[in-house]
């Protein structure tokens, strides 16, 4: 452990969906020195719903960063004291006795697991009880029922694993010969129970008597994975280097935003979305909609998590043919609630509700608001309003935001800011760094390396930017458009007796499909629920359990986004 007051810098590493990034930070100055960045896609030609990636191509991604970063640092890189790794969440990636790779990992956004959810509910006793063994329902983009669909699926493969890793957790496999696991990303896996941080017995002998001889020992994030390999630290030209525990990218970007105290609340506007606070004590949501997870600083950090939103806004854009200053012009040229078109943004089904077969949806159209300016403002607001859902519930649950801080590629857009704020019905604002994960990495790489709380230094060093700030205005009423989505949604994916026309297949509908309701649907179009207020907006949530994949078939989006500089 060196001395806070010695010459350090950290090296955050983010290992995203769409690609890796590797930044410098310096420990006094909290100037991020140097920077370095690699694209990466999916593998391509899988059925819809499967979502995977060569875990290969996410090394192959680090060291070339790592090493773009530290020829930038020069004879600065003997100062390199530390490194820390932030990776997406809930990824399998099963690895045999001799800890390789035994196939692709299946991602976060891998909705091919349904199936093995309901199994896995069903055994024990269904949604309540699986909430509370665990703090969590058992979802498509969690870890368990991906090794639950390995052993159904690939029995050969099933046979060969020895190991369960996360990618992060990988990663940090790669750089110390160390396999563990901490509390932040171990929540996500459906398998530890958040309340007492420890593997669920009654969950994984579901899946597998054997499954806990398969997983690492998990522990607190203020703990190190390790010391860099000998090897790669003589071919990178460093001393000792500590390897932090690292995390998942949520609570990463927690700690790189500054979210490390309660009233903070950070919403990311990412390829997915994602709006997270730091709480003191576990707030597990009975419905399951929000998830319960760990942070990665021994206190808690409830997330809500929506699959579709620059993946949305970009489609659309390319489709367009607009680049990013044109889409910001098009949208200001619409008012407010896109003159009565409204977006459900399912491209790739969702999570907050759970919808894992659902899709893309435009309502309300006419002939003056079917124009690709107004459509391209009911994209930017349906996704926001996706966001919104999942914000109203955790104020339910006591997450009481004062300003919300955001992040991802999307914050960059003013316009999408002014939306936020408006919708979400409190002040946001911007970093003066967009790093998020990266920039959490390196700090809690920090902390571990220099044995400073990681909160200190993120409270330190994470600097907002309150020229960025924007205040709601309250001059439209973004809380009934958020019941008409929920209404559609109900209506569309969420009742029994319902069938959806003009579709390719009875009771389907796929992709790139727009839907009136007024004219294909057949069947009883009322939705179910019951209205709640919380201060600021009126809207319907639904009590119903979501996603029995009675209707909408998995869709898929293409793999080449090119999202607005953004992380996950």
């Amino acid at each position: 452990m060196r001395s806070p007051h010695e010459l350090m810098i950290a090296l955050g590493i983010d290992c995203g969906t769409q690609g890796l990034k590797t930044v410098a930070l310096d420990h006094d100055s909290g100037e991020i020195l140097a920077s370095a960045s690699r694209s990466y896609g999916l593998i391509g030609g899988l059925a819809p719903g499967h979502l995977e990636q060569d875990p290969e191509t996410w090394w192959t991604a680090l060291e070339a960063t790592v090493r773009e970063v530290l020829a930038a640092l020069g004879s600065r890189r003997r100062e390199v004291a530390a490194i820390g790794v932030s990776g997406q969440q809930h990824g399998f990636v099963p690895l045999d006795a001799e800890q390789r790779v035994i196939r692709p990992a299946k991602l976060w956004c891998d909705t091919s697991t349904a199936a093995q959810c309901e199994e896995i509910r069903a055994a024990l006793g269904g949604r309540d009880a699986v909430i509370g063994l665990v703090g969590n329902d058992m979802l498509p983009g969690f870890t368990a029922p991906k090794i639950l669909w390995l052993k159904q699926n690939e029995p050969e493969n099933y046979r060969r694993l020895a190991r369960v890793a996360l990618p992060h957790d990988y990663l940090n496999l790669r750089l110390t010969g160390n396999l563990r696991m901490e509390y932040g990303d171990a929540s996500g896996t459906a398998l530890l129970d958040v309340r007492r941080r420890v593997w669920s017995p009654d969950v994984w002998a579901v899946i597998d008597d054997s499954l806990p001889e398969k997983l690492p020992v998990v522990g607190s994030s203020r703990e190190a994975c390790g010391l860099l390999r000998g090897e790669l630290g003589h071919e990178w030209e460093l001393g000792e280097v500590v390897v932090s525990a690292g995390g998942g990218d949520n609570m990463m970007a927690a700690i790189g935003t500054g979210n490390v105290g309660p009233g903070c609340v950070t919403a990311s506007l990412g390829t997915s979305g994602t709006i997270f606070a730091c709480a003191e004590n576990p707030v597990v949501d009975p419905r399951g909609e929000i998830a319960a997870f760990c942070d990665s600083n021994d206190r808690w950090l409830p997330l809500l998590c929506t699959m579709n939103v620059t993946v949305a806004t970009e489609l659309f854009r390319k489709m367009f043919g607009w680049d990013h200053a044109r889409l910001e012009r098009e949208i200001l040229s619409v008012p407010a609630g896109a003159d009565g078109l409204v977006f459900l943004p399912y491209l790739q089904g969702e999570r907050t509700p759970s919808l894992p077969n659902g899709c893309g949806v435009l309502h309300g159209m006419n002939t003056a608001n079917t124009t690709p300016a107004h459509v391209a403002r009911a994209v930017m607001e349906g996704v926001t309003l996706g966001m919104a859902y999942g914000l109203r519930r955790m104020e339910e649950l006591g997450v009481k935001p004062e300003t919300i801080r955001l992040t991802g590629g999307g914050s960059n857009s003013a316009v999408w800011r002014r939306i936020c704020a408006d919708i979400f019905g409190y002040p946001v604002v911007t970093l003066k760094s967009s790093e998020g994960g990266a920039l959490g990495a390196a700090i809690q790489a920090l902390a571990t390396a220099a044995g400073e709380p990681a909160a200190d230094l993120s409270s330190r060093l994470v600097r907002v930017d309150e020229e960025a700030r924007v205040d709601p205005r309250g001059d439209f009423d973004y809380g009934r458009v958020l019941e008409r989505q929920n209404h559609l949604r109900s209506a569309l994916f969420m009742h029994p007796n319902l069938e959806i026309g003009n579709c390719a297949g009875r009771g389907t509908t796929h992709a790139g499909v727009v839907h009136d309701a007024r004219f294909c649907l057949r069947g009883h179009p009322g939705a179910g629920g019951s209205r709640h207020g919380t201060g600021r907006h009126a809207f319907r949530s639904d009590h119903d359990e979501p996603g029995n994949g009675h209707h909408p078939c998995p869709t898929t989006v293409g793999n080449d986004l090119d999202l607005m500089d953004d992380d996950r």
